[in-house]
């Protein structure tokens, strides 16, 4: 089963989890995370949003978190589906879930992959408002988010 799908068509939250639950049966938690396409952003109306992302880069990139979060928890699995395309107001956007022994651990990769893609993964939003279309940039409250997550390396300044 691929970690990483980008895709144009919706994802089943319940099909997805049976199918990363399943792979192992040591798993006593799974936690998700699921973003949906506000109708509002930043005091404006959001009629749609349109997300677009560099073929290859992005699956290569968000593969990477995923290896960076099996590297700090003990967990065994994570998946990330993320779409792409036309979206309306209560579609669903992205899936994180991963899987562990225990929920802390699985808490903690899930909110680092998120974080992760919220502001270094390879997307481009634009959302339709009554004003026109505009592109979105990372909001400061994910970058503080990631900061979080950033390790200092031993002896740099």
């Amino acid at each position: 089963m691929s970690r990483v799908r980008i895709q144009t068509e919706d994802f089943d939250l319940s099909q997805e989890v049976a199918r990363l639950r399943d792979t192992n049966p040591k798993v006593g938690g799974v936690v998700t995370f699921v973003g949906t396409v506000r109708d509002l952003n930043e005091g404006a109306p959001v009629a749609a949003m349109e997300l677009e992302h560099y073929p290859g880069m992005t699956e290569a990139s968000i593969d990477a978190i995923i290896d960076q979060a099996l590297a700090r928890w003990p967990i065994f699995d994570a998946l990330v589906i993320h779409r792409v395309g036309p979206l309306l107001p209560k579609d669903q956007i992205v899936l994180v879930a991963v899987t562990s022994s225990h929920r802390g651990e699985a808490f903690a990769a899930c909110e680092f992959i998120i974080d992760y893609l919220k502001t270094e993964a390879p997307f481009w939003k634009k959302e339709q408002t009554p004003e026109g279309s505009r592109w979105v940039d990372a909001r400061v409250s994910d970058d503080v988010a990631l900061d979080k997550w950033r390790v200092e390396v031993a002896g740099a300044r």
